[in-house]
């Protein structure tokens, strides 16, 4: 299996399509038409839903353990709930970005 991503839709749409739709378009709906049309073939929806506290420092546990990076639990607690404050929100993807942090000031590869 091949998977290609691409946030730059101008690489899969004809070229003319692309030109009459800066412009002033005969058809604007056809523009509209092509865009709903690429996200439904080729779009693909990642959620980073909203957990719990607890559920958030789980996640990091578990990803300190797996990765053996060196810090103790009174330590990432508190930065890891000021970090959630500083990101807006608390899921799995911000837990995986202190994760990276984190792995970075200790000097720990992680893959």
């Amino acid at each position: 299996m091949i998977f290609y991503a691409t946030s730059n839709r101008r690489h899969m749409m004809r070229r003319d399509m692309i030109e009459n739709e800066r412009s002033t378009a005969i058809m604007p709906s056809e523009a509209i038409e092509e865009k709903v049309s690429l996200s439904d073939r080729f779009g693909l929806w990642l959620g980073f839903h909203s957990c719990s506290q607890d559920e958030y420092l789980e996640m990091i546990r578990r990803y300190l353990a797996h990765y053996k990076i060196p810090i103790t639990e009174e330590a990432f607690i508190p930065e890891a709930i000021e970090w959630t404050r500083t990101r807006g929100s608390r899921s799995g993807r911000v837990a995986w970005q202190y994760i990276q942090d984190i792995a970075g000031r200790t000097g720990t590869m992680i893959e």
